[in-house]
């Protein structure tokens, strides 16, 4: 359970800075090169590299070198999982606002009699 929490802290760490999530909408359309990620973003090539390094700990990318270049792609695994946390934790709030509802509207009905 450690290793996930530490995991999701990874994934939403990476996640809450905004120059790596657009990283990541730049990779959604496919493949790409460190700079061509670079080339949108007002940052230099070491800050884009310590980016993808954050993004790549986390797992959201992963890297392949073919010859001088390095190729970045999305690992959707991370998101998948992240995704999972935030799922579970919607659906219980949705059965706890639906009982809050279903409260108010037993008891405020009562209250108006």
């Amino acid at each position: 359970m450690v290793k996930r929490n530490e995991q999701l802290d990874r994934v939403f760490g990476a996640l809450a800075d905004p120059t790596r999530r657009g990283i990541l909408e730049q990779l959604s359309h496919g493949e790409s090169t460190v700079g061509t990620l670079a080339a949108p973003h007002n940052v230099s090539q070491p800050a884009i590299s310590r980016h993808l390094r954050v993004l790549e700990r986390a797992g959201l990318i992963r890297r392949e070198r073919k010859g001088r270049e390095h190729h970045i792609r999305v690992d959707p695994s991370s998101v998948e999982e992240a995704q999972d946390w935030i799922a579970h934790y919607a659906r219980f709030w949705k059965r706890q606002f639906d009982a809050v509802d279903d409260y108010l509207t037993k008891h405020g009905k009562k209250r108006k009699k």
